[in-house]
């Protein structure tokens, strides 16, 4: 009978173990789905101030941008996830400084298809949102962007050529 306690308390506490580690990395998933799932957001905000023509509101949220890249703790991310966002944290940064250095539209949305390409890499290799993405293209400046919506709103034109482009995939 003493036997038969103990296994099952062995059994109990070990399935509290596993549950508290299961429970723990539940945690760091959603943690880091929520920080992508904000850069993700701020990304959206820039495309938007450029569809916009607005260069003061893209360099703001480009800063944003850059902040919450640097608050992402890439220890704390799954391993696949660790690896992809190691190898693109840089070029993320980088393409958002940019942007947030600059209040040229123009040279804004050079860096803002460098920061699509980057997005959408890292999209390919985590799942930044529970949304699709709309990964779309301008045929006359030969670019791609991002979106949260089918409807095209080109980032490269403006307010000169909102409707210009297409989808040309969509990540579930």
């Amino acid at each position: 009978m003493k036997t038969l306690i103990l296994s099952i308390l062995f059994v109990c506490s070990s399935s509290l173990g596993m549950f508290a580690a299961s429970s723990r990395f539940a945690k760091e998933d959603t943690a880091s789905q929520s920080s992508f799932e904000q850069l993700l957001s701020l990304y959206y905000n820039i495309k938007d101030a450029l569809v916009n023509s607005d260069a003061s509101s893209a360099a703001s949220k480009a800063d944003e941008f850059v902040n919450v890249v640097k608050k992402i703790d890439s220890k704390k991310l799954p391993e696949s996830e660790q690896k992809a966002f190691t190898s693109l944290q840089n070029k993320l940064t980088s393409d958002a400084k940019n942007i947030s250095q600059n209040k040229d539209l123009a040279k804004q949305r050079i860096y803002f298809a460098s920061l699509s390409d980057n997005i959408y890499s890292l999209a390919k290799e985590v799942k930044l949102s529970t949304e699709p993405i709309y990964y779309d293209y301008c045929p006359m400046k030969k670019k791609y962007w991002l979106s949260s919506e089918s409807a095209i709103k080109n980032p490269y034109f403006g307010k000169a050529m909102p409707t210009c482009g297409e989808v040309k995939e969509t990540l579930k």
